[in-house]
């Protein structure tokens, strides 16, 4: 579990392919620090450490994960967000991540605002009823407040620190990105369809 607050980022350095799965290499200030078998966020996916050598880090997406989020889009030299999981005693400064991938979105548009930075990304209309007005969404699993939200679009809003400190400002119109919505949304959405469901019955 995460909370969608970035530790830092890394850079992919080696992608290797095997049969219907991708291993990274990928180079970053914690890899030395992570043990084999330990979950990390990689841009909201969470990712099973394989192995650990030389300042780098080895994880493996499998058909699954690659066919529902932007991992099989990954190349040598992209920049992708690192978390690793969150501490049960410390404080939670962003939201509820599991690290699962719900689906992925596009980049319409990204506008200055003299100081900030406003996004918008158009994603699958199914998926609707678990965005609300100044609710959280994990944007490449970064924790981000939404707004402005249609049936299939929705605005965030990145401060410089986010800006500079994620992969976020790498972002560019007609990006795809991983999305995952909150996880707490998901519960009461499917509470109130089973008592719909019963309520029929």
């Amino acid at each position: 579990m995460f909370t969608g607050i970035v530790e830092t980022t890394g850079k992919i350095i080696e992608v290797q392919k095997s049969g219907t799965n991708i291993s990274f290499r990928i180079q970053s200030p914690i890899s030395t620090e992570l043990k084999v078998d330990q979950s990390v966020s990689h841009n909201g996916v969470c990712l099973t450490v394989e192995a650990i050598a030389d300042q780098t880090h080895t994880v493996t997406a499998i058909e699954e994960t690659l066919n529902k989020t932007t991992l099989a889009d990954w190349a040598p030299n992209k920049i992708v967000n690192l978390e690793r999981c969150m501490i049960m005693n410390g404080r939670l400064d962003g939201h509820i991540v599991q690290g699962h991938i719900d689906c992925t979105a596009i980049c319409n548009s990204i506008e200055a605002k003299n100081g900030s930075w406003l996004y918008e990304f158009r994603y699958p209309e199914h998926f609707a009823p678990l965005l609300v007005e100044k609710g959280s969404v994990a944007v490449e699993g970064v924790s981000l407040t939404a707004f402005n939200i249609t049936p299939t679009t929705f605005n965030v809003a990145i401060i410089p620190y986010t800006f500079e400190h994620t992969a976020i400002g790498s972002i560019r119109p007609e990006s795809r990105v991983n999305i995952e919505f909150d996880i707490i949304g998901k519960y009461v959405l499917r509470s109130r369809l089973l008592e719909q469901r019963n309520f029929t019955q």
